[in-house]
This record gives structure tokens, sequence and C-alpha cells, in this order.
């Protein structure tokens, strides 16, 4: 019974940290993604405007 409910303690501990990693993971891929096409925008706008 014991062993039981560690096992599933520890489950249930990893599945939070797990969330909670990739929900910061996610958090930073969409601020790198963000500043990625704001420096594409910058990129294009100097391309155009000098040609």
């Amino acid at each position: 019974m014991d062993s039981s409910f560690t096992l599933y303690a520890l489950i249930i501990a990893a599945i939070v940290v797990g969330f909670l990693v990739v929900k910061k993971v996610a958090s930073c891929l969409v601020k790198a993604v963000i500043l990625l096409a704001i420096v594409a925008a910058i990129g294009l706008y100097y391309y155009v405007s000098t040609t």
C-alpha cells in the first residue's frame, strides 16, 4: 500500500513539474518567435526602403 501511494505521488509530482517546465519553455519560445518576427519586419522595411 505504501509503495503504491509513493509511486502515485511521484507520478503526480513529475506531471506537475513537467507541466511547469513546458509552460516556461513555451513562454520563452513564444517570446523568441515574436522577437524574430519583429527583427524580420525591421529587416524587410529596411530592404524595401533602400531599393
